[in-house]
């Protein structure tokens, strides 16, 4: 075994398009997926845009025995594990059953589940459900019915540190892959468009209550009045980077470097630690920040987090001093689920030679940042950082390297 863990599994789930390909299509192209909510009436509401998943019918994918236990995001879950694991050639029933782990990060999703669990209460006179259970329950059920469907029972864990969470159940499952275990399903599917989750949205202040979808969320602008959520994400597949070759598989790329920090509380007067998360992934990888061709915003669209962000990439990669781009301007914040999307898009970047756009959003001079504006940069990517952050503090950075890999048989 290598000490190296390589992504050959991509599944995609974005407002913007379903599947890998129609997704990569849809954001080069540019095209936005948030909108009106449709799955409840918003009216009451003060937001009323996210980025809804369109045209998923989970009757499409999955044993009609499934869609009774399952809510919304863990169908989308499932199905995209199902992509990713087809996309990696892998078949987990083939393979020893410990030698197949899942690590997930989940944030919101639980309001969901915990919504249908007191609509049940309330119709049915069912069984009382607490929120911490709904919330515990569904925190685990990602991972645990994506390996039981799949006959995995290798590792398995949840990370929950909000949108920071996705990156770091990548760094778990690469920790668990350079510890022995041969393939890992990692990455996040979240959402919460639901009415009790809209409301607990709403009370952390963050959400863009314009409703024109052009205009609510911009990150970096001088316009910048908060993000639209999202529903959707990604999940991957990391394997050994020798037990890839050894089995010929196509490879996306390489997680070469990850670092989290934590910032101090609010108010403390100190500075955050996003900068102290880029430096310290970028020395995990061994790479320099010159080497770095393309970052992965954060882009919360609150201009004091936007200002914060700036300030960080500017004080690692100078002013104007390497390619930005927040693609979730597409699809809206997805939570866990966004730095997955971002590291399925930043390994799109790598395998094509373009950057993608960043929509909708003009950046502010005072930011210093080199924003990819509306259309797509042609670029020869061979290293991509993905930055999030978590609501409380989270900060985490991950680093992602071209690497080839000799197939057997191959000159």
């Amino acid at each position: 075994m290598s000490t190296t863990a390589v992504v050959t599994g991509l599944g995609v789930a974005a407002p913007n398009g379903l599947g890998l390909e129609e997704y990569w299509r849809a954001t080069l192209d540019g095209r936005s997926g948030i909108d009106r909510i449709s799955r409840f009436d918003p009216t009451s509401y003060p937001a009323r845009l996210a980025g809804e998943i369109s045209g998923f019918s989970a009757a499409d994918h999955l044993p009609n025995r499934l869609l009774p236990q399952t809510d919304r995001m863990t169908q989308v879950a499932l199905v995209s594990a199902d992509w990713a694991l087809a996309d990696a050639g892998i078949l987990p029933q083939e393979l020893p059953e410990f030698d197949v782990g899942v690590v997930t990060a989940s944030h919101s999703g639980g309001f969901e589940f915990g919504q249908n669990e007191l609509q049940a209460l309330w119709s049915q006179g069912g069984q009382y459900v607490s929120a911490y259970q709904s919330f515990a329950w569904f925190y685990a059920v990602n991972s645990g019915q994506i390996s039981i469907r799949n006959g995995m029972r290798g590792p398995s864990g949840v990370v929950v540190s909000d949108q920071a969470g996705g990156l770091d159940a990548l760094a778990q499952a690469r920790r668990l892959v350079r510890k022995g275990t041969p393939v890992m399903v990692t990455g996040a599917v979240d959402a919460s468009i639901c009415p009790w989750g809209w409301v607990a949205q709403l009370a952390g202040g963050g959400i863009s209550t314009v409703d024109d979808p052009r205009r609510a969320y911009r990150p970096f602008d001088a316009g910048a009045c908060g993000y639209v959520p999202g529903e959707g994400g990604a999940l991957l597949v990391l394997e050994d980077a020798d037990y890839a070759r050894g089995r010929g598989a196509r490879v996306y790329g390489e997680i070469a470097g990850y670092a989290a920090t934590f910032d101090p509380r609010a108010g403390s007067g100190r500075a955050g630690n996003l900068r102290a998360a880029i430096e310290l992934a970028l020395a995990d990888a061994g790479v320099d920040a010159s080497e770095v061709d393309v970052v992965f915003a954060d882009a919360a669209a609150i201009p004091e987090r936007d200002a914060a962000e700036a300030e960080a990439i500017v004080g690692v990669f100078g002013p104007h001093g390497v390619a930005v781009t927040a693609p979730k301007t597409m699809t809206g914040r997805l939570y866990s689920g966004a730095a997955p999307l971002d590291v399925a898009t930043a390994l799109l970047c790598i395998r094509d030679g373009v950057i993608p756009p960043t929509v909708h959003s003009a950046p502010a001079p005072h930011y210093l940042i080199d924003l990819v504006g509306p259309r797509p940069r042609d670029a020869v990517v061979r290293i991509a950082l993905v930055l999030a952050r978590g609501h409380g503090g989270f900060n985490s950075a991950l680093v992602l390297r071209a690497i080839e890999i000799d197939r057997p048989g191959s000159d």
